[in-house]
């Protein structure tokens, strides 16, 4: 992964997650809070309720009251006592209830004895309209549970059933119970009810008794508490008790109630969301950018060293960034202290090479000054070939150090002024070999070691000490064999005299071809007269073969 790809991540990351988790907390939050003041609202709905009962129940009870205390149907009750299993009499109780029924806008009336064996009742036909037009007809006791309270269950219908007890002075007669329809269905609000702890029905849609029996199985006798139903959250609470273990209980959809907030939310959260994300995406960029750009500036002048050899500084200031800036500073620094220490590094390794050619030109006064008069023909050809400035430089130095093998030739054999013998000639065709082993030492005396092993090698491939010929032999070498040879032949040694130029010139076309590189020798013999060595003073007694045996020499 690619260190400016790196960089945005570690910007922008961070940030998407931070967003990402604050917006999530904040919608946790706003649903929470949604959650309680639904849960608060409903409670205080469910006290009001409460009392509404409350009231009912009170207003039920005086009802109650005035009926147990209703003459008539006490006569009716001691009738029944008196003449039980009478049909007259019970007809006569079925009437009073029937007539009190109508008055008080019961659906549902019965008159037990003092053991609360059910004695009369009657009941209306439909309950869908209490108290509309429906009567209310004599009913089977035959199905009914004695001493029921709470909710009565008769035909499929559910009713919700009071009791009063009917005295005559100080004696029992038995007891009044009635009853309203309760229906279950016309519940505007999801609710159910439960029956010592049993969930016996439900107006919930999609969702069945068992399934909400095991739900609210949960809540382990709280008064309140969280469910869930088919995947969505509710809030159960309880509505209304009706005795005899019935508990109403109504239920709240909190995922409905907080929809309408989620979803304002869910678009807020996009919209900051994504003008956020945008921030910080450019944002990310822009850091990303600030930082690696100096950095890959840096590396790249690091690449440009390692290819070139120099460390340059930079001109301006990378970034604002005051870590930047100062790593630029220091960058400099360093640079400027590399390129001292390599200028003074090439300043010893300059002296090093001058001091091995005056080491060399010290033994034999007739070559003195022969390395650095080569060095200077040998760049001067190098140059007028288009050669650039670091192989010149590489020519340079070979020809300065090209002789250097000869520290290991006596001197009874370089100083001899006749001619060598066939022993004394092998001797001093060692010398580039023994100039390679001297310099192979010097580490950054690498590059010419070439040169000075093979500036002896002749173009048709007669030369030593490895017999190479034409472009085998490097340019280096040919360049320092061409200007050797030259500068031999126009300075005066110990067994004669330098030639003239023009002879040096000549014997150098003689020989092109054969000795020497024909194409270097014509731009060699073609440089300008003032580059090379003045004319020494003409010698009348050389023979032919000294001349090539100075050629051959160098």
């Amino acid at each position: 992964m690619r260190f400016r790809t790196r960089v945005f991540l570690i910007c922008f990351v961070p940030f998407a997650v931070l967003l990402s988790g604050g917006f999530w907390m904040i919608q946790q939050f706003v649903q929470s809070t949604v959650r309680e003041g639904l849960r608060t609202t409903l409670r205080e709905n469910q006290l009001a309720i409460a009392r509404i009962h409350t009231k009912g129940d009170l207003q039920d009870s005086r009802f109650l009251n005035v009926a147990g205390e209703n003459a008539a149907l006490k006569a009716g009750m001691q009738l029944l006592r008196s003449e039980s299993g009478s049909e007259a009499a019970e007809r006569t109780v079925q009437d009073q209830l029937r007539e009190l029924g109508e008055h008080m806008g019961f659906d549902f009336l019965i008159v037990s004895g003092p053991n609360g064996v059910p004695l009369a009742g009657v009941i209306r036909q439909s309950a869908e309209e209490p108290g509309g037009n429906s009567q209310l007809v004599p009913m089977d006791l035959a199905t009914l549970e004695p001493g029921k309270k709470g909710l009565l269950f008769i035909g499929g219908r559910t009713f919700r059933v009071a009791s009063v007890p009917i005295d005559q002075e100080e004696e029992n007669l038995g007891s009044l119970s009635v009853g309203e329809y309760f229906n279950f269905a016309e519940l505007t609000t999801p609710a159910v009810l439960i029956h010592d702890r049993t969930v016996i029905k439900s107006n919930i849609p999609g969702v069945s008794l068992s399934e909400v029996d095991a739900a609210l199985g949960r809540c382990s006798g709280q008064s309140e508490c969280d469910v869930r139903l088919k995947g969505v959250n509710w809030i159960a609470l309880p509505m209304q008790s009706f005795g005899g273990g019935y508990l109403l209980e109504s239920l709240e959809n909190v995922d409905a109630a907080t929809a309408p907030v989620a979803s304002r939310l869910h678009s807020l959260f996009l919209t900051v969301a994504g003008g956020s994300v945008l921030v910080a995406f450019l944002c990310s960029v822009f850091s990303s950018r600030s930082i690696v750009k100096p950095i890959a500036a840096v590396v790249a002048h690091l690449r440009n060293a390692e290819r070139t050899g120099v460390l340059p500084e930079f001109e301006s200031d990378l970034s604002s960034t005051v870590e930047i800036r100062e790593l630029a500073r220091s960058y400099n620094r360093a640079a400027v202290s590399v390129r001292k220490a390599r200028e003074s590094l090439e300043g010893a390794y300059a002296e090093f090479v001058g001091s091995l050619a005056h080491a060399l030109d010290a033994r034999d006064r007739y070559t003195s000054g022969h390395s650095n008069r080569v060095s200077q023909l040998a760049c001067a050809t190098a140059v007028a070939l288009g050669l650039d400035a670091e192989q010149v430089e590489r020519i340079r130095v070979g020809a300065s150090l090209h002789d250097i093998g000869k520290i290991g030739v006596p001197d009874s054999v370089l100083q001899k002024p006749g001619r060598l013998t066939d022993e004394e000639w092998a001797m001093v065709k060692e010398h580039p070999v023994i100039g390679r082993r001297i310099l192979e030492g010097v580490q950054g005396l690498a590059p010419v070691l070439e040169a000075v092993e093979l500036h002896h090698e002749n173009w048709d491939g007669s030369g030593y000490p490895k017999g190479q010929s034409g472009e085998e032999t490097p340019i280096d070498a040919r360049i320092i064999h061409i200007s050797d040879a030259y500068d031999a032949m126009t300075t005066d040694r110990s067994y004669r005299r330098g030639l003239t130029h023009e002879r040096a010139v000549q014997i150098l076309r003689e020989n092109s071809g054969t000795q020497f590189d024909p194409r270097i020798v014509e731009l060699f013999v073609n440089l300008p007269r003032q580059v090379l060595i003045a004319e020494p003073v003409v010698s009348e007694e050389p023979s032919r073969v000294r001349e090539l045996e100075a050629v051959e020499a160098g």
